[in-house]
């Protein structure tokens, strides 16, 4: 069995992660990570006459240049794996098309990107293909315009709230035969995946959509909490624990829940949302948020320092908000769930 304690597995054959892309909007190629970005976009509208359209053009463009940057034809990729935050996830349904590879569309709201890689770390370890694209977008404007009020009606935010980031994040998975065809990597500069943690739905109960980070951080403290116990580790195990888009106010709850379970991981996370704005120039509140948050920071910034040597085992723990335009007008509680995705330099 691969299976690692109640919701955790541990691969045998660990998939490589053959090449990765992202691409951002002018506000995230004005922040501390722009120069990891491999594409920053300065018109918001990518050229198109809607936002929605704008994020499928981001998600298509990320898209085809993560098969640029692995080497890899579309016809050695077996399936896309993908999701966004508009319904019926409309911004990758038009943004893949014109691929034309088998689509499974998936949602985990800001966690979609760490939901794609452990669908599609699972299907190459298993076998059942030999390379796998993970993609995820999301667009501040599209966000804003279907979970809260349209730009122009200038709504106030509190300081919890989060700022959607426009972007979109992409990566190839593939097994060893598709990996031995590589010659884009340096010596040495080879990721896995090896293994995964599955999260739960977490509720808190929180109800107030301006307030992502404290529906999130349970669930990221839970996926987190399972990792150690499942593979019996603890936060030394990582260099980097890189949690999705909590925010400044969402990663001090993290704290304050594992450390009230006796675990401490101050001294070695991160948090995306944290990471890719600057508070001092740039008025985000509490910080980034969105499934482009954690998809543009992990292919941009996290494995490139991965291939440099910087780091050699990271905990990846996207976060998600499960809410909806209707739960929150039938005031439902938001939901959060958390993927854990282990990655190691080889």
């Amino acid at each position: 069995m691969k299976t690692k304690g109640k919701q955790s597995v541990a691969f045998a054959k660990p998939p490589y992660v053959l090449g990765e892309a992202s691409v951002v909007g002018k506000m995230e190629g004005e922040g501390p990570l722009g120069k990891y970005f491999h594409e920053i976009c300065p018109d918001p509208f990518v050229g198109k006459k809607t936002w929605e359209e704008a994020e499928s053009a981001l998600m298509e463009k990320a898209c085809n240049l993560v098969l640029a940057n692995a080497g890899v034809r579309r016809d050695e990729v077996n399936y896309i794996v993908g999701g966004d935050l508009l319904a019926q996830l409309m911004a990758t349904s038009f943004g893949v098309e014109r691929l034309q590879i088998p689509f499974f569309g998936i949602y985990g709201a800001c966690s979609t990107m760490g939901e794609s890689l452990t669908l599609s770390a699972m299907m190459v370890e298993g076998e059942y293909a030999q390379g796998v694209l993970a993609v995820t977008s999301s667009h501040f404007a599209g966000a804003e315009k279907q979970f809260r009020f349209p730009l122009a009606y200038g709504n106030q935010r509190p300081a919890s709230a989060t700022w959607t980031v426009t972007g979109s994040g992409a990566v190839i998975l593939g097994n060893e035969a598709l990996m031995s065809g590589q010659k884009q990597l340096a010596p040495g500069a080879k990721v896995v995946i090896t293994g995964i943690t599955v999260g739960r739905i977490t509720d808190y109960g929180i109800k107030d959509s301006m307030h992502m980070g404290a529906a999130m951080a349970p669930a990221a403290a839970a996926t987190i909490l399972a990792n150690f116990s499942d593979f019996g580790v603890d936060a030394k195990a990582y260099d980097l624990i890189v949690t999705g888009d909590l925010g400044t106010i969402g990663s001090q709850i993290l704290y304050d829940i594992t450390e009230a379970r006796g675990v401490s991981i101050r001294k070695n996370h991160i948090d995306c949302g944290v990471k890719i704005y600057d508070p001092a120039r740039q008025d985000v509140h509490a910080g980034g948020s969105g499934c482009g948050c954690s998809a543009v920071t992990l292919t941009g910034y996290l494995l490139r320092k991965m291939r440099e040597g910087v780091y050699k085992r990271i905990l990846f723990v996207p976060t998600g908000a499960m809410l909806s335009p209707v739960s929150f007008h039938e005031e439902l509680t938001i939901p959060g769930i958390a993927y854990g995705i282990i990655l190691e330099r080889k």
